[in-house]
């Protein structure tokens, strides 16, 4: 009989980017179910999250940070550190999205998204590993990917240039750390009830091409990404390296 103990994250701590709202709140608050203390970092306030967490007794710390600048990083693994001790799970999903026709794209938009979807997950990727690989306890780092690091999209160059590159640096990675009982995978959320996709959602005519290409026929919400997010964390993911899950209502079936 399989042990579901394997699912369970209690006595971790997860870091979790982008923790305000959406999917980032979403994996806070199923963390915390799931045992862990959960750190959230984000530019703005996480209140609502602490509030979510708060309401059945869970372990919730804030560390307010901006993601478009790599120097903050020392500081978020030791504010980190200071609250729960060791970090056990890394979860890059903090990510910016900037939409226009590519002939307009700007070096200066184009670096923005670059820097927080990208250049900021590798660097946090890092310097959680080399404490992992010094300890030699391993642990878990999962990077949010998305519908559009297997696809163009339209009028996002930049973002679909920066999640194509979140896939190939979870499978770079996961081939170098594996060894050293470091877990490295990824997310592809689908298209999702969240900030990013406000614009799509408020436009009839795309949210109308969008569901009528998604089996489920429906927008997926942070809750569908969570038994996602839990699995890859766990014990039960023990033996998946370098592999993105699609949780994307059969989108790509299509």
């Amino acid at each position: 009989m399989t042990d579901l103990n394997m699912f369970s994250l209690e006595g971790r701590t997860a870091l979790v980017t982008g923790a305000n709202t959406g999917l980032g709140q979403g994996i806070c608050v199923a963390y915390a179910k799931a045992g862990a203390n959960v750190v959230g970092v984000a530019r703005r306030s996480c209140q609502e999250t602490a509030d979510k967490i708060s309401a059945f007794q869970g372990s919730f710390r804030e560390i307010l940070a901006d993601l478009s600048d790599i120097s903050v990083i020392p500081r978020i693994v030791e504010e980190a550190q200071k609250a729960f001790g060791r970090v056990d799970i890394l979860v890059n999903n903090a990510g910016i999205i900037k939409r226009c026709d590519a002939v307009d794209v700007t070096e200066e938009d184009w670096d923005a998204v670059i820097d927080v979807n990208e250049k900021m997950v590798f660097f946090l990727c890092r310097a959680f590993a080399e404490k992992w690989i010094a300890d030699q306890k391993g642990g878990k780092i999962i990077n949010i990917a998305s519908m559009l690091s297997y696809q163009g999209g339209i009028r996002v160059p930049a973002y679909t240039s920066s999640k194509s590159a979140v896939i190939g640096l979870t499978r770079a990675l996961a081939n170098e750390w594996a060894g050293h009982n470091i877990n490295v995978n990824g997310i592809a959320p689908g298209y999702m009830e969240t900030n990013n996709t406000q614009n799509l959602r408020s436009d009839g005519q795309r949210s109308e091409e969008i569901l009528s290409r998604i089996p489920a026929g429906r927008w997926g919400t942070p809750e569908d990404v969570a038994g996602a997010a839990i699995f890859l964390a766990s014990d039960a993911a023990a033996y998946i390296h370098g592999f993105t899950l699609a949780v994307d209502g059969g989108w790509l079936a299509r």
